[in-house]
């Protein structure tokens, strides 16, 4: 069985600021590809129980997302809260002023980036997966090669995430989770090329493959070039 992402996202919040919280994890979960356009999110009962926070708290949140443009509810029978078939583009704040406002804080989510999914390449390699994660594996993989460009970071962000969660590691899946969402505002500064794309997703190819036979060494190395490859590029529109 694969291990769910939505488990991943919509764990309970920490105390301080449910509110902001709440926000964050929904739209970590659409940003992420967990939730898709079109799709629902779970009901207002079980999302609030998962996420630990008040029916209130969690309506104000949606309301929130409401008004930003991200999802929609819909009344009868068959309503809900759905996510917007087109969701808002994302602010094109410079990448020099992004960077300058993370500091520090750029090079320790790639360090942690690094860690994280190279490790989550490796482990998920040395796991004997199910057809069910297999396929998985491959539905994500195809589905960010024929990624429009309008969508492409989002689906990257998908099948980085699948990675994770085939490790067999709930832990390891949230952490790559977060550690994504500290950097995603940063990768839509930068322009998508088309030259770049079609050797991310050679890269991918190659890492799925290495997952795919078991080969937990070439699983690594491969992540490890492809994460390599995007922080030179992240570097490069900073300098």
């Amino acid at each position: 069985m694969v291990a769910q992402a939505d488990d991943a996202v919509f764990r309970p919040v920490r105390t301080g600021n449910p509110f902001e919280e709440t926000v964050e994890r929904l739209l970590q979960a659409i940003k992420l590809g967990v939730v898709v356009p079109g799709d629902r999110l779970p009901s207002e009962r079980d999302l609030a129980a998962r996420l630990n926070v008040s029916r209130v708290t969690l309506r104000e949140a949606i309301h929130a997302l409401t008004e930003a443009g991200y999802v929609e509810s819909r009344r009868g029978r068959y309503g809900g809260t759905f996510v917007n078939a087109q969701l808002p583009r994302p602010r094109r704040t410079p990448a020099k002023r992004l960077a300058r406002e993370l500091g520090d804080g750029l090079e320790d989510a790639l360090v942690l980036r690094s860690a994280l999914e190279t490790g989550a390449a490796e482990a998920s390699a040395s796991r004997a997966l199910s057809d069910a994660e297999q396929e998985h594996l491959r539905r994500c993989l195809a589905e960010t090669s024929a990624a429009r460009l309008s969508d492409y970071r989002r689906f990257d962000s998908r099948l980085h995430l699948a990675i994770a969660e085939v490790s067999g590691s709930p832990s390891l899946t949230s952490a790559t989770a977060d550690v994504r969402m500290r950097l995603n505002e940063l990768l839509d500064a930068i322009p998508l090329l088309e030259r770049n794309l079609r050797h991310s997703n050679e890269q991918h190819e190659a890492i799925v493959e290495a997952i795919l036979a078991g080969d937990a060494p070439a699983a690594r190395q491969a992540m490890q070039e492809h994460l390599s490859g995007t922080a030179t590029l992240l570097r490069a529109f900073l300098a």
